[in-house]
C-alpha cells in the first residue's frame, strides 16, 4: 500500500493581515447594534473584540511604513489613531461601503499626521522658549565666563533647530502682533535705517 504523497504545491500564503469579508460583517453587527441603540435613546454599544483587534492591527501596520518609521512618538500616533477610529465608528456605512480596512486606514493615516503636526509644533514652541531664555541670560549682567558659556550652547541649539524653525515659520507665516506697552517705545533697528 502506498501511503498518500503530501501535494508538493503549497498553497499561496496571503500578505493580507486582516479579513476584510469578516471584519466587514462585523461592522454590519455593529452598525445595527448602534442604529438600535440611537433609536433607543441608549448609550453607544461595545465594539467587539475582533473589531478593536482589526484596528489596532491597522494603525500598527501603518506605523511601519517607511514615511512614519522615524518618529520618536510613533505610539502617541497609533494611540491618535485607535482613538479617532473609535470615535468615527459609527460613520462606517456598510450600505455605500465593504471595505472597512481602507476606511479605517484612512482615518487612521490622517491622526498621524495630525500628530506630526503637533509634535513639530511642540518643538517649535520648545526651540523658541529657549531662544528667548537664552536672549533673556544675555541681557542679564553676567560674569563673563558665564556670559561666554551661555553663547556656546545657544549658538550650538541654534544651528542644529534653525532649520527646523525655518520650516515651521515657512508653512505656518506668523501675522505681526499689535505693539502693547513699552514695546510700542521700543523701535526696530530696522526703523532706524
Amino acid at each position: 500500500m502506498s501511503e498518500s504523497m503530501p501535494n508538493p504545491v503549497k498553497k499561496k500564503k496571503s500578505n493580507n493581515y486582516i479579513d476584510n469579508k469578516k471584519f466587514y460583517a462585523e461592522m454590519i453587527i455593529y452598525r445595527r447594534l448602534y442604529d438600535e441603540s440611537v433609536i433607543a435613546g441608549e448609550p453607544r454599544p461595545i465594539v467587539s473584540r475582533y473589531i478593536g483587534e482589526c484596528i489596532m492591527l491597522i494603525a500598527t501596520r501603518l506605523a511601519t511604513r517607511p514615511n512614519f518609521v522615524g518618529y520618536s512618538y510613533k505610539d502617541e500616533m497609533i494611540s491618535d489613531g485607535i482613538e479617532n477610529c473609535l470615535a468615527y465608528i459609527h460613520n462606517f456605512n456598510p450600505d455605500k461601503s465593504t471595505n472597512p480596512f481602507a476606511y479605517f486606514t484612512q482615518i487612521i493615516y490622517y491622526a498621524f499626521l495630525r500628530r506630526i503636526q503637533k509634535e513639530k509644533k511642540q518643538l517649535y514652541i520648545k526651540h523658541k522658549s529657549f531662544e528667548n531664555s537664552m536672549i533673556m541670560n544675555t541681557l542679564v549682567d553676567m560674569a563673563p565666563e558665564d556670559r561666554s558659556h551661555y553663547s556656546a550652547a545657544f549658538i550650538n541649539v541654534s544651528e542644529k533647530l534653525g532649520e527646523l524653525v525655518e520650516k515651521f515659520e515657512a508653512k505656518n507665516p506668523v501675522a505681526p502682533k499689535a505693539k502693547k506697552g513699552v514695546e510700542k517705545f521700543i523701535e526696530d533697528e530696522d526703523d532706524e535705517t
